[in-house]
């Protein structure tokens, strides 16, 4: 084989993407050039999509860009380094803690430092697994596991194709879900996040997405007494999960 995988995350070149599709390897994105008729590239492209994988079509500057090989052919996958968890598996790393399931939810997080970051945080808090769309977020890449500093190796992440669908599984678990909010008619320190919970952060410009924001069974308001309105999505994340754990503890 010609191509060489650089490292866990990134793959290049026709042959190498098409065998980690043959050998099940899960894939986040693909990225193709725009605008080429080679029948091969469209295959993959058609082979990732089946598989789940994001395809994206860009300008052949980004692929030269991102590619550490010089000869990508057209064609750079980004895998997970790690297998994702699913939804059942996070409620029942719970059970077998004995503890009440505390569960993060990722609302279009696209930033992979921000990703890390919250990774992180709540292995350090103890929360049993993180929730991310497939689409319109990081993955688990290579950049997520280093801003994670290994937690990642730690912690659940299940990246399920719809979020309502997800939260719902939850409810029905008895997970109650909360989501942080400017606007929310509860403060933080009203919220009572001493139950089975689920804490949603919205993305870094948006924040929850309209339908995410109505599916939830309460919006939750952290305290802002500066003159910056908003927080940072992990700084967000850190302080409902804290929360959650000072509640938890006494």
């Amino acid at each position: 084989m010609d191509e060489k995988r650089i490292n866990e995350s990134k793959i290049e070149g026709k042959n190498a993407v098409m065998e980690a599709l043959k050998a099940g390897r899960t894939i986040d994105k693909v990225y193709i050039v725009r605008g080429e008729a080679d029948k091969s590239l469209k295959f993959i492209a058609s082979k990732a999509r089946a598989a789940g994988a994001v395809v994206s079509e860009v300008d052949r500057r980004k692929l030269d860009f991102m590619s550490e090989t010089h000869a990508h052919q057209g064609v750079i996958a980004v895998a997970a380094v790690r297998e994702y968890a699913t939804v059942e598996e996070i409620l029942n790393i719970a059970a077998e803690r004995g503890e009440k399931p505390l569960i993060v939810i990722c609302d279009e997080i696209s930033d992979p430092h921000n990703l890390g970051a919250i990774i992180r945080t709540a292995e350090s808090a103890g929360a049993h697994g993180i929730i991310i769309p497939k689409h319109r977020s990081a993955g688990v890449t290579a950049i997520v596991e280093k801003t994670s500093a290994g937690a990642v190796e730690h912690m659940a992440v299940a990246r399920v194709a719809n979020i309502n669908a997800a939260m719902d599984k939850l409810k029905d678990a008895g997970v109650w879900i909360f989501g942080t909010a400017a606007d929310a008619d509860t403060g933080l320190w009203q919220a009572d996040l001493k139950g089975a919970a689920a804490i949603v952060i919205g993305s870094e410009g948006e924040g929850m997405s309209r339908l995410v924001a109505e599916n939830c069974d309460f919006k939750v308001s952290i305290p802002m007494h500066g003159k910056v309105s908003s927080l940072n999505a992990s700084a967000a994340a850190a302080i409902m999960l804290y929360e959650a754990v000072r509640q938890r503890s006494n």
